[in-house]
């Protein structure tokens, strides 16, 4: 088995950017693994400029991936698709004053970083609770932000760029059940593009989060692996531990084994911990077990489609629960006959 194709996530500020790749010891190591760099656009800033035309000068492929401040949901969602167009107006600009140069862009589509932390910080009150039961009833937010974001996608393309997406990979249970369901919770957006990473990160799934990247990783264009430290702070409550290099080693080469492209992150904890140096004498064709519980997370997966199916669906259900009682009255009310027939 060859290498495959390996992006490296990276999204720092300028300073700590700037940093990351002192020297030529970094760009170096990537290029000799032939990566590209999926680099979040934080700022617009001079000192982000002049890296990425250090970058561009080095040949090292760079994708820019857009986001947006932190007030503003950080990530793009069903409720910031106008902010997420004015964004890209102003990458354009900021990209012809500094004429850099681009591999591609970007756009990971989550929930609200905001609404994220309130959920998992326990501080979630009922106007929060009112506020995503609004959005699981609004079809047509999410439905106008889908037309959005595909205007978007048009756009950059018709701008010359190819277009990656990052997902969570409960999107593809959706597809599979027809649904927005999880879409109108969480603020999510499908959307259309030439390569669909799945962010399958064995760091934050549970103790068999090999089998999820297993079972999800034939429906992704490309496997994103990680976290193996570094990234946006969520807060407390999700401060995980990054991968060893005994678990970042197992993923990569289940990603090999399903023949399958790769995004780390992150690069600045690939660099933390010492793991370039290392990939780049990587063994890329030791075998590894398929993982325990792959059974388990298909089931799982099975019937998570049906609920969702069912919940887009309600109608279906109230249907059957109204069969089910009225053939309860049929049978109750041929029995009354029967007995009073037989007195």
């Amino acid at each position: 088995m060859s290498q495959p194709k390996l992006t490296f996530f990276c999204e720092l500020a300028p300073e700590q950017l700037t940093k990351l790749f002192d020297g030529r010891f970094v760009i170096d190591d990537l290029k000799a693994l032939d990566a590209a760099l999926s680099l979040g656009i934080l700022d617009f800033s001079e000192e982000r400029a002049e890296l990425i035309k250090r970058l561009n000068t080095a040949g090292l492929p760079v994708i820019a991936w857009l986001l947006l401040p932190e007030a503003d949901g950080y990530w793009f969602n069903a409720d910031n698709h106008d902010k997420a167009a004015a964004r890209y107006v102003a990458f354009k600009a900021w990209t012809t004053q500094h004429n850099l140069q681009w591999a591609g862009i970007g756009l990971e589509l989550e929930m609200d970083i905001n609404d994220l932390r309130t959920a998992v910080s326990g501080t979630a009150d009922k106007s929060f609770a009112k506020k995503i039961f609004s959005r699981i009833r609004d079809k047509a937010r999410l439905a106008h932000a889908q037309r959005s974001y595909q205007a978007l996608v048009d756009l950059i393309h018709a701008d010359g760029y190819p277009v990656e997406s990052y997902h969570i990979p409960l999107i593809v249970d959706e597809r599979r059940a027809c649904s927005t369901v999880i879409q109108r919770t969480l603020g999510m957006v499908d959307v259309e593009t030439d390569c669909e990473v799945l962010m399958l990160y064995t760091s934050m799934l549970t103790a068999q989060g090999d089998a999820v990247l297993w079972s999800y990783a034939p429906e992704a264009d490309s496997v994103g692996v990680g976290s193996t430290g570094g990234g946006i702070d969520l807060g407390e409550e999700i401060d995980l531990e990054p991968l060893t290099w005994e678990a970042f080693a197992r993923d990569l080469r289940l990603c090999v084994m399903q023949e399958k492209p790769i995004h780390i992150s992150s690069l600045e904890g690939c660099v933390e911990q010492d793991f370039l140096s290392k990939l780049n004498t990587f063994d890329w064709d030791k075998p590894e077990a398929i993982p325990e519980g792959v059974n388990q997370v298909r089931s799982f997966r099975t019937g998570l489609a049906a609920l969702l199916w069912t919940l887009e669906r309600p109608w279906v259900f109230l249907l059957g629960l109204a069969t089910i009682i009225g053939l309860g009255f049929l049978v109750r009310h041929t029995g009354d006959r029967r007995r009073k027939v037989e007195k």
